[in-house]
Protein backbone atom coordinates (compact mmCIF):
# COMPACT_ATOMS: atom_id res chain seq x y z
CA UNK A 1 0.00 0.00 0.00
CA UNK A 2 3.12 2.16 0.77
CA UNK A 3 4.59 1.95 -2.85
CA UNK A 4 0.97 2.58 -4.27
CA UNK A 5 0.80 5.51 -2.06
CA UNK A 6 4.36 6.69 -3.37
CA UNK A 7 3.60 5.83 -6.69
CA UNK A 8 0.63 8.09 -6.96
CA UNK A 9 2.10 10.93 -5.87
CA UNK A 10 4.82 10.36 -8.66
CA UNK A 11 2.29 10.94 -10.84
CA UNK A 12 0.07 13.85 -9.19
CA UNK A 13 3.40 16.02 -8.11
CA UNK A 14 4.14 16.90 -11.34
CA UNK A 15 0.50 17.22 -11.91
CA UNK A 16 0.20 19.73 -9.37
CA UNK A 17 3.71 20.92 -10.58
CA UNK A 18 3.50 21.66 -13.50
CA UNK A 19 0.31 23.49 -13.17
CA UNK A 20 1.84 25.87 -10.50
CA UNK A 21 4.89 26.85 -13.06
CA UNK A 22 1.60 27.43 -15.97
CA UNK A 23 -0.05 29.46 -13.48
CA UNK A 24 3.00 31.66 -12.52
CA UNK A 25 5.44 31.63 -15.54
CA UNK A 26 4.86 31.42 -19.44
CA UNK A 27 7.40 29.07 -20.91
CA UNK A 28 9.17 29.23 -24.54
CA UNK A 29 6.73 26.93 -26.89
CA UNK A 30 10.00 25.19 -27.45
CA UNK A 31 10.52 24.24 -24.21
CA UNK A 32 6.78 22.76 -23.51
CA UNK A 33 6.73 20.87 -26.94
CA UNK A 34 9.94 19.27 -26.06
CA UNK A 35 8.78 18.23 -23.04
CA UNK A 36 5.37 16.99 -24.56
CA UNK A 37 7.33 15.66 -27.45
CA UNK A 38 9.30 13.29 -24.74
CA UNK A 39 6.35 12.47 -22.43
CA UNK A 40 4.10 11.29 -26.35
CA UNK A 41 7.43 9.11 -27.21
CA UNK A 42 7.09 7.38 -22.71
CA UNK A 43 3.60 6.83 -23.38
CA UNK A 44 4.14 4.99 -26.50
CA UNK A 45 5.98 2.38 -25.22
CA UNK A 46 4.26 2.24 -21.98
CA UNK A 47 0.87 1.98 -24.02
CA UNK A 48 2.54 -1.41 -25.46
CA UNK A 49 4.56 -2.87 -23.51
CA UNK A 50 3.14 -1.96 -19.80
CA UNK A 51 -1.18 -1.59 -20.47
CA UNK A 52 -2.05 -3.27 -23.85
CA UNK A 53 0.82 -6.03 -24.53
CA UNK A 54 0.01 -7.61 -21.19
CA UNK A 55 -3.88 -7.51 -22.01
CA UNK A 56 -3.62 -8.85 -25.32
CA UNK A 57 -1.54 -11.82 -23.75
CA UNK A 58 -3.94 -12.26 -20.72
CA UNK A 59 -6.82 -12.19 -22.86
CA UNK A 60 -8.90 -13.47 -26.05
CA UNK A 61 -7.85 -11.08 -28.85
CA UNK A 62 -11.27 -9.55 -29.64
CA UNK A 63 -11.76 -8.64 -25.89
CA UNK A 64 -8.84 -7.03 -25.62
CA UNK A 65 -8.91 -5.57 -29.14
CA UNK A 66 -12.47 -4.55 -27.69
CA UNK A 67 -11.53 -3.26 -24.63
CA UNK A 68 -8.72 -1.02 -25.84
CA UNK A 69 -11.10 0.67 -28.36
CA UNK A 70 -13.90 1.39 -25.82
CA UNK A 71 -10.97 2.76 -24.15
CA UNK A 72 -10.45 4.90 -26.97
CA UNK A 73 -13.50 5.94 -27.61
CA UNK A 74 -14.41 7.16 -24.24
CA UNK A 75 -11.76 9.32 -24.23
CA UNK A 76 -12.38 10.70 -27.99
CA UNK A 77 -16.30 10.92 -27.47
CA UNK A 78 -15.75 12.57 -23.78
CA UNK A 79 -13.33 15.23 -24.98
CA UNK A 80 -15.03 16.70 -27.57
CA UNK A 81 -18.04 16.98 -25.20
CA UNK A 82 -15.44 18.57 -23.21
CA UNK A 83 -13.84 20.96 -25.74
CA UNK A 84 -17.48 22.26 -26.88
CA UNK A 85 -18.48 22.96 -23.01
CA UNK A 86 -14.96 24.94 -22.85
CA UNK A 87 -15.55 26.83 -26.12
CA UNK A 88 -18.73 27.98 -23.97
CA UNK A 89 -17.32 29.34 -20.95
CA UNK A 90 -16.80 25.88 -18.51
CA UNK A 91 -12.64 26.28 -19.07
CA UNK A 92 -12.38 25.66 -15.20
CA UNK A 93 -14.49 22.23 -15.32
CA UNK A 94 -13.32 21.49 -18.93
CA UNK A 95 -10.02 21.07 -17.67
CA UNK A 96 -10.67 18.97 -14.42
CA UNK A 97 -12.73 16.56 -16.11
CA UNK A 98 -10.48 16.08 -18.94
CA UNK A 99 -7.44 15.80 -16.75
CA UNK A 100 -9.41 12.83 -14.85
CA UNK A 101 -10.31 11.37 -18.02
CA UNK A 102 -7.43 10.18 -19.13
CA UNK A 103 -5.47 10.31 -15.47
CA UNK A 104 -7.88 7.91 -14.28
CA UNK A 105 -7.63 4.78 -16.45
CA UNK A 106 -3.89 5.36 -16.07
CA UNK A 107 -3.41 5.08 -12.79
CA UNK A 108 -5.76 2.88 -12.09
CA UNK A 109 -3.44 0.72 -14.56
CA UNK A 110 -0.60 1.80 -12.99
CA UNK A 111 -2.17 0.58 -9.61
CA UNK A 112 -2.77 -3.12 -10.79
CA UNK A 113 0.32 -3.33 -12.62
CA UNK A 114 2.57 -2.96 -9.26
CA UNK A 115 2.99 -6.34 -8.77
CA UNK A 116 4.66 -6.19 -11.55
CA UNK A 117 6.57 -3.36 -11.30
CA UNK A 118 5.51 -0.40 -13.63
CA UNK A 119 8.38 1.88 -13.62
CA UNK A 120 8.28 2.45 -17.26
CA UNK A 121 4.36 3.06 -16.87
CA UNK A 122 5.14 5.51 -13.75
CA UNK A 123 7.89 7.21 -15.64
CA UNK A 124 5.41 7.93 -19.00
CA UNK A 125 2.33 9.09 -16.60
CA UNK A 126 4.73 11.43 -14.72
CA UNK A 127 6.54 13.20 -18.03
CA UNK A 128 3.63 12.97 -19.72
CA UNK A 129 1.26 14.80 -16.96
CA UNK A 130 4.04 18.10 -16.67
CA UNK A 131 3.84 19.34 -20.27
CA UNK A 132 -0.01 19.09 -19.94
CA UNK A 133 -0.48 20.60 -17.18
CA UNK A 134 1.85 23.05 -17.73
CA UNK A 135 0.15 23.92 -21.03
CA UNK A 136 -3.61 23.89 -19.61
CA UNK A 137 -2.71 26.17 -16.04
CA UNK A 138 -1.45 28.44 -18.81
CA UNK A 139 -4.95 28.81 -19.86
CA UNK A 140 -6.51 29.09 -16.81
CA UNK A 141 -4.26 32.09 -15.61
CA UNK A 142 -5.54 34.20 -18.58
CA UNK A 143 -9.09 33.34 -17.87
CA UNK A 144 -10.41 36.46 -15.82
CA UNK A 145 -12.79 34.34 -13.55
CA UNK A 146 -9.93 32.04 -12.68
CA UNK A 147 -6.84 33.47 -10.64
CA UNK A 148 -3.65 31.21 -9.79
CA UNK A 149 -5.05 30.31 -6.17
CA UNK A 150 -8.30 29.13 -7.54
CA UNK A 151 -6.59 27.48 -10.41
CA UNK A 152 -3.78 25.89 -8.20
CA UNK A 153 -6.59 24.24 -6.46
CA UNK A 154 -8.45 22.84 -9.19
CA UNK A 155 -5.00 20.73 -10.34
CA UNK A 156 -4.39 19.37 -6.66
CA UNK A 157 -7.57 17.95 -6.41
CA UNK A 158 -6.98 16.44 -9.37
CA UNK A 159 -3.95 14.96 -8.56
CA UNK A 160 -5.37 13.88 -5.50
CA UNK A 161 -8.23 12.04 -7.07
CA UNK A 162 -5.24 10.16 -9.05
CA UNK A 163 -3.51 9.16 -6.28
CA UNK A 164 -6.54 7.68 -4.63
CA UNK A 165 -6.96 5.85 -7.68
CA UNK A 166 -3.42 4.18 -7.72
CA UNK A 167 -4.19 2.93 -4.11
CA UNK A 168 -7.72 2.19 -4.32
CA UNK A 169 -6.78 0.07 -7.67
CA UNK A 170 -3.88 -1.35 -5.86
CA UNK A 171 -5.78 -2.69 -3.24
CA UNK A 172 -8.12 -4.30 -5.47
CA UNK A 173 -5.68 -6.01 -7.72
CA UNK A 174 -5.87 -8.44 -4.77
CA UNK A 175 -9.82 -9.36 -5.25
CA UNK A 176 -10.49 -8.91 -8.80
CA UNK A 177 -9.73 -11.41 -11.75
CA UNK A 178 -6.85 -11.49 -13.91
CA UNK A 179 -9.24 -10.70 -17.01
CA UNK A 180 -10.51 -8.05 -14.71
CA UNK A 181 -6.99 -6.52 -14.04
CA UNK A 182 -6.31 -7.32 -18.21
CA UNK A 183 -9.71 -5.52 -19.53
CA UNK A 184 -8.38 -2.45 -17.41
CA UNK A 185 -5.17 -2.35 -18.72
CA UNK A 186 -6.59 -2.61 -22.00
CA UNK A 187 -8.90 0.14 -21.63
CA UNK A 188 -5.94 2.05 -20.25
CA UNK A 189 -3.98 2.03 -23.25
CA UNK A 190 -6.99 2.86 -26.23
CA UNK A 191 -7.38 5.88 -23.81
CA UNK A 192 -3.91 6.54 -23.75
CA UNK A 193 -3.50 5.90 -27.64
CA UNK A 194 -6.56 8.33 -27.80
CA UNK A 195 -4.50 11.07 -25.89
CA UNK A 196 -1.75 10.36 -28.01
CA UNK A 197 -3.31 11.54 -31.11
CA UNK A 198 -5.73 13.65 -29.55
CA UNK A 199 -3.15 16.32 -27.61
CA UNK A 200 0.36 15.64 -26.51
CA UNK A 201 1.67 15.06 -30.56
CA UNK A 202 -0.50 17.33 -32.60
CA UNK A 203 0.45 20.11 -29.63
CA UNK A 204 3.85 19.74 -29.38
CA UNK A 205 4.54 19.95 -33.31
CA UNK A 206 1.97 22.43 -33.59
CA UNK A 207 4.29 24.51 -30.93
CA UNK A 208 8.01 23.05 -31.77
CA UNK A 209 7.87 22.00 -35.54
CA UNK A 210 9.92 19.69 -37.48
CA UNK A 211 12.70 18.79 -34.63
CA UNK A 212 9.70 16.95 -32.39
CA UNK A 213 10.41 13.76 -33.42
CA UNK A 214 13.67 13.54 -31.94
CA UNK A 215 12.48 14.23 -28.60
CA UNK A 216 9.70 11.32 -28.91
CA UNK A 217 12.22 9.09 -30.11
CA UNK A 218 14.30 10.02 -26.83
CA UNK A 219 11.11 9.48 -24.92
CA UNK A 220 10.98 6.03 -26.25
CA UNK A 221 13.68 4.70 -25.87
CA UNK A 222 13.94 6.29 -21.76
CA UNK A 223 10.83 4.43 -21.41
CA UNK A 224 12.52 1.00 -22.55
CA UNK A 225 15.58 1.51 -20.82
CA UNK A 226 13.61 1.98 -17.70
CA UNK A 227 11.00 -0.84 -18.34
Amino acid sequence: MVLALAYGLATAVPLVGGAAIGLRWKLPQEVLAALMAFGAGTMVAAAGEELFGPAFEALPHLEAGGALLLGAGVYVTANHWLDRRAAGGAVGLGLLLGAVLDGVPENAALGVSLSDGGLALLVAIAVGNMPEAIGSASTLRDDPSMGARKGLLLWTVTGTVLVVVTVVAHAAADVVSPDAIALTQAFAGGATIAVLADTLMPEAYRDGGWWVGLATAAGFLAAYLLG
